[in-house]
């Protein structure tokens, strides 16, 4: 299925592009969160009207992740979970638990945006953990997980 792009995303390109997709990719995700529209005549005019709009609105949310990732990058955030004598925790730090920590210091981060390529963190120590903000705007935190008896 043809479709434009409402915004720049990964992997597929940037606003304005007419991208083929899979069918189900195009109705169960892109259309249904307003991330794209089909790509028909009435569609493409309808967005040449709107360019300019489109792409404020885009530079906007652009600089506005920039200034939440200069505010996030280099923060630590300590996460007390119990542990045993050898270090390792009983359970695991998830990508929920992060979101918690950071909404306690007063940082708005959805759980989608924490990126922990290692998977959930399970001994204690300090990881480096991203955040992807934005399409290319991204934050680097550690979180150091602290274990309790």
């Amino acid at each position: 299925m043809q479709v434009i792009l409402m915004e720049k995303m990964a992997n597929l390109g940037q606003l304005g592009d007419v991208v083929k997709v899979r069918n189900g990719y195009a109705r169960n995700f892109l259309i249904p969160q307003g991330k794209a529209k089909r790509a028909t005549e009435s569609n493409k005019a309808e967005f040449a009207a709107r360019r300019v709009e489109l792409e404020a609105a885009e530079r906007a949310k652009q600089a506005d992740a920039e200034a939440h990732a200069g505010k996030l990058n280099g923060l630590t955030v300590q996460i007390v979970q119990k542990a045993g004598v050898d270090g390792k925790l009983f359970g695991s730090v998830t990508n929920a638990d992060i979101v918690a920590a950071l909404a306690q210091l007063g940082f708005a981060v959805e759980k989608a945006q924490v990126r922990m390529p290692m998977g959930h963190l399970k001994q204690i120590g300090d990881y480096p953990i991203t955040i992807g903000l934005y399409t290319d705007v991204v934050a680097t935190i550690t979180v150091s997980v602290l274990g309790e008896h």
